[in-house]
């Protein structure tokens, strides 16, 4: 796990500053190639996971669980899921997504799901059956782009401030 620390100035220029903690970790097959990069971004308070190549069930639980670690760990109620860059489907761990890794997602404090869409008509397929299985359990959106995906979980970040007040 890789983790980049970065100094903001102070607002009232003591303690040294605003320390902010980038976490980015990379998970590899087999083979040696990295599948899953997770990174903890700070600055806009989610967990952004960049999903490569065929996933099978081993890759998505190893995936979705060490993501969830960062979830928890930093505290994070936004996932940003980027598949983008998958070929092929996935359907074979819509079941155990469900069962298994949806409830300790609620209970790690997941409320938001922002899934990007890779353009291979089979791995939409799969987070469109996701999407359906999990209605309710937290917010979960599917788009296209990623600048949509982030302005929605910046709309929610948004109206939870407003809620608070």
């Amino acid at each position: 796990m890789g983790i980049t620390y970065t100094t903001l100035p102070s607002p009232n220029g003591w303690l040294g500053g605003i320390i902010l903690i980038d976490v980015k970790r990379e998970l590899k097959n087999a083979a040696g190639r990295i599948f899953l990069t997770i990174t903890y971004e700070p600055a806009t308070g989610w967990v952004y996971n960049n999903w490569l190549g065929s996933q099978c069930l081993a890759s998505v639980q190893q995936g979705a669980d060490a993501s969830l670690e960062v979830v928890a760990d930093n505290e994070s109620s936004q996932l940003l899921n980027d598949n983008r860059l998958v070929a092929g489907p996935w359907s074979q761990a819509t079941e155990w997504l469900v069962t298994h890794w949806v409830p300790r997602a609620l209970t790690a404090g997941l409320t938001h799901f922002a899934h990007i869409t890779s353009p291979e008509p089979l791995a939409r397929l799969s987070a469109e059956n996701l999407h359906h299985r999990i209605r309710g359990a937290f917010q979960m959106q599917i788009f296209n782009k990623k600048i949509q995906a982030e302005e929605w979980l910046q709309q929610a970040q948004a109206e939870l401030i407003v809620a608070k007040r």
